[in-house]
């Protein structure tokens, strides 16, 4: 997605999409990604919303996903393969940006957060483009999902390894979070086990 101010001189910026569909899902007893609510996959549903913003979406994932490889690609994702995803999600989104690395940004999404409304991606979307280090939805006094990041955070994002996922990033860029208040209770929904799983979406 193209989003800046048009004008002589001036740059666009491209966001891009990034979504995480490389967990185990371990606690769902596996196949998370693939269980479907209301006729779609889990994972599916939440790349929707990234693509309803109008985003270009690079969905990472696990090796040996070839269906969910199969039905994100068919969504409108490029997928692609982090080799050794088992290390954590910080491997992953690392992988991702990589992939996605001529970006001025990118807005990071979990595949177990199919609740996010697309007017939700565009406000981070919006915030980054217009010069925010880090942005970040709030519902309730509470910091959500999706996260943005500019594309001054590359080398760190690069850098991530382990489990912690962008953590350490936005706790040393703390003070430059952009935190965005949504009426928007998905940015804090997300599927863990089937119990989670509601019937409707």
């Amino acid at each position: 997605m193209e989003v800046g101010t048009q004008g002589r001189g001036r740059r666009t910026a491209v966001i891009a999409g990034l979504l995480l569909a490389a967990g185990a899902g371990s606690r769902f007893g596996g196949g998370k990604l693939l269980h479907e609510v209301e006729g779609a996959a889990i994972g599916v549903r939440s790349a929707r919303n990234l693509l309803a913003a109008g985003l270009t979406v690079t969905a990472v994932v696990r090796p040996g996903s070839d269906e969910l490889s199969r039905l994100l690609t068919a969504a409108g994702c490029i997928v692609t393969e982090c080799p050794n995803a088992a290390d954590g999600m910080g491997v992953s989104l690392a992988h991702a940006v990589a992939h996605a690395r001529a970006a001025s940004g990118w807005v990071v999404a979990s595949a177990d957060m199919p609740r996010i409304a697309q007017e939700t991606v565009r406000a981070v979307v919006d915030a980054v483009a217009q010069g925010a280090l880090i942005a970040a939805p709030v519902y309730h006094g509470k910091r959500g999902h999706p996260v943005g990041f500019s594309g001054r955070l590359r080398d760190e994002l690069l850098a991530l390894e382990g489990d912690e996922g962008a953590r350490a990033v936005l706790r040393r860029h703390h003070a430059d979070i952009r935190l965005l208040e949504v009426d928007d209770a998905g940015v804090l929904f997300d599927i863990d086990r089937k119990e989670d799983v509601p019937s409707r979406l």
